[in-house]
């Protein structure tokens, strides 16, 4: 299996960001619109779409969604603690953290989704498509809590009104009461949808810069060791202990590693963190997705 391939067009766009911001009239003051689009329009239009029509069958995927919602809290138990523990304490800026521990936990739906269909065939997608609508909700509150309580503002009112958790209770009340959009709303909402990841990854690009990474290297080393390294042991662990069958455990695993959301950068940036550092995060996460994903996958054999 190519991983390389499969994670080659999103290096591509978030590479065309980068040089279009830098190297063309479509400077920062073209993005940052752009941005504020993707966060309250297109995101939230994509994550409603994604999570409204996921068939989710608790009987037939119980030990599934119970491996994904476990390994989802420990990922989110772990990037919170960082600033915790004893030796890093005092090395990691606690307001880079509330921006940063996202990146830990959050995960690339689309390279699931590919990735899932070339390992597992039609099985493999269905099992990614439980696993993306129960840790969605879950995952986007966790994104979306430490910035809000950091920023010293009532965290449940700007839970209660980000796009992102809207759009995902939204899209789950709307499935869960087995609800479904009029045939001739959806196309034109799944073409809106459509566009978020490749902006989302354009403005991650324009958003890059490198030298930020250097002044918070520990931080940086802790959430993509938990993103990349402990992520995919935790699945490898509770797919033995939850003795899921061989296609969901592989899924399971797989989806531990993945490179971290695209989306990730612009909430950072419309709540106000450090939206370069983020950027370059991501972009990181997809470089080290190379060697974790074939690594994770490797640990059935």
């Amino acid at each position: 299996m190519n991983i390389a391939a499969l994670l080659l067009p999103d290096f591509s766009l978030i590479l065309a960001g980068w040089l279009i911001c830098r190297f063309t009239p479509l400077d920062r003051g073209v993005w940052h619109p752009l941005e504020r689009l993707v966060y309250y329009l297109l995101f939230p239009i994509l994550l409603f779409l994604s999570i409204a029509k996921t068939p989710i069958h608790v009987g037939e995927a119980a030990s599934l969604m119970a491996g994904g919602l476990l390994l989802s809290c420990g990922g989110i138990a772990l990037s919170w603690a960082l600033p915790r523990l004893p030796l890093l304490a005092r090395h990691i800026d606690v307001r880079d953290h509330a921006g940063a521990a996202q990146v830990a936990f959050r995960f690339n739906s689309y390279i699931a989704l590919a990735l899932a269909a070339r390992i597992a065939g039609e099985a493999g997608s269905q099992a990614v498509a439980i696993l993306i609508g129960v840790c969605v909700p879950p995952i986007n509150v966790a994104a979306v809590w430490p910035m809000a309580r950091h920023n010293e503002s009532h965290v449940l009112r700007e839970l209660a009104r980000n796009p992102l958790i809207i759009a995902t209770v939204s899209g789950l009340a709307f499935n869960l009461a087995g609800l479904t959009l009029p045939a001739w709303l959806t196309p034109s909402l799944q073409r809106v949808g459509a566009t978020a990841v490749p902006l989302g990854l354009m403005a991650v690009g324009a958003g890059m810069q490198w030298g930020q990474l250097r002044s918070s290297r520990l931080l940086t080393t802790g959430v993509l060791a938990i993103r990349h390294v402990l992520m995919p042991l935790w699945a490898w662990a509770l797919a033995r202990l939850l003795g899921l069958p061989p296609v969901q455990a592989t899924v399971l695993l797989a989806f531990a590693a993945l490179p971290t959301a695209s989306s990730c950068y612009v909430l950072a940036v419309e709540m106000g963190y450090r939206g370069p550092y983020v950027a370059g995060l991501i972009t990181l996460s997809h470089i080290v997705a190379l060697a974790s994903l074939p690594l994770a996958l490797g640990l059935l054999s």
